[in-house]
């Protein structure tokens, strides 16, 4: 699959769906647009997971991956933090291997350790374990998206997928790493191995995300999580290409695109220019200046630091206040953490914080 294919490509099993005017105008996607917003919307990465009671009931006894190919699991797992919480968008449920998982790559996501893989890629030779995603191979996100974009009526549906630079982490280090040696080796001491698999990884994700949009989902994120790890340089020459080619590759779709990694202060600009139409920031760059570093034309997504939601109501609002501030005079804001949920999170909290939001950012 090339970048420049059509969005309804001849291996599609439907046409795209179209979202309802309710979903378009939503406070969420409006604010991805950069239009006028009723109120700052609010979602949360990794809203759907451990800190919900109902989530830890239903996943009980239940591998990660088994349970993302259940359409049904898939379904009421999503749709437990809206009930919940009154968010203004749903996140897919998934895990970012899953498409690695579905074209037959050997791994499994072990507890407590995270994705982990049976071979690692450290030849050309290794590359044949990466073949195209079709549509058949995820039927059940197809199946999924289906049940969810009938449930979630005027709530967007967000979907998602991880970067090449992310997945090429774990599929050459074997695994999580702090200090990815392997996949850094790569890149500087053979340029052309990495360049191509960091390409082949390119054209799975944007494969995932097609499907993911033409079953209904009307913004999709593309999570970067370790691209902190490199100098800006390194990503613009080696990383940069691959998730430019995803974004390409969606663009005709017309649907919002998010980029988010931990520890990007210094990549910003360079998010924004792969071709993302928001730029996630996490909690260590204020968002004003965040805006400075990435430019105009882009909405800005985040940036609350997640440990603050142990920290009571007050301090809380008083960081949110903060965040809030800081947004003031961007050109579209979504409200959301600067990382994910963590697992001991109080789920009340959250709910009082989206509550928080949306009354003191009432227009």
């Amino acid at each position: 699959m090339s970048a420049n294919e059509s969005p309804a490509s001849p291996r599609s099993t439907q046409p795209p769906a179209v979202a309802s005017d309710a979903v378009k105008d939503s406070a969420f996607l409006r604010a991805c647009r950069r239009e006028p917003v009723p109120h700052t919307p609010v979602w949360f990465m990794r809203q759907a997971g451990r800190s919900l009671p109902e989530y830890r009931k239903v996943r009980e006894g239940i591998p990660m991956l088994e349970s993302c190919m259940r359409p049904e699991l898939v379904t009421e797992i999503t749709l437990q933090p809206v009930r919940r919480h009154g968010v203004d968008a749903a996140i897919y449920f998934s895990d970012i291997v899953v498409p690695l998982k579905a074209i037959g790559v050997g791994l499994d996501i072990k507890p407590g350790v995270g994705p982990v893989v049976e071979k690692p890629i450290r030849t050309r030779a290794d590359l044949a374990q990466l073949r195209d995603l079709t549509p058949e191979d995820v039927s059940y996100v197809t199946e999924a998206m289906g049940l969810l974009t009938a449930e979630l009526g005027s709530t967007p549906l967000i979907g998602f997928a991880g970067a090449p630079f992310t997945l090429a982490s774990y599929l050459v280090e074997g695994g999580p790493s702090r200090t990815y040696e392997n996949a850094k080796a790569m890149m500087y001491g053979d340029p052309e191995l990495w360049a191509d698999l960091l390409d082949r990884l390119a054209e799975i994700t944007a494969a995932f995300l097609k499907v993911q949009i033409e079953a209904g989902a009307s913004a999709v994120q593309l999570f970067d999580s370790w691209a902190g790890a490199l100098a800006p340089a390194d990503y613009r020459r080696s990383v940069l290409p691959a998730s430019a080619k995803v974004f390409r590759a969606v663009e005709p779709y017309g649907v919002p695109r998010i980029h988010f990694g931990v520890g990007t202060g210094e990549l910003l600009k360079l998010l924004g220019e792969a071709g993302a139409d928001v730029v996630g920031v996490d909690w260590r760059v204020p968002l004003d200046e965040a805006a400075r570093r990435v430019g105009p034309g882009k909405a800005l997504q985040g940036n609350l630091d997640p440990t603050v939601l142990f920290a009571g109501t007050e301090a809380v609002e008083a960081k949110t206040r903060e965040v809030l501030d800081t947004a003031r005079g961007l050109e579209g804001h979504v409200f959301n953490l600067g990382h994910g949920v963590m697992p001991s999170t109080d789920p009340d909290a959250l709910t009082r914080l989206v509550e928080y939001v949306h009354e003191r950012t009432a227009r």
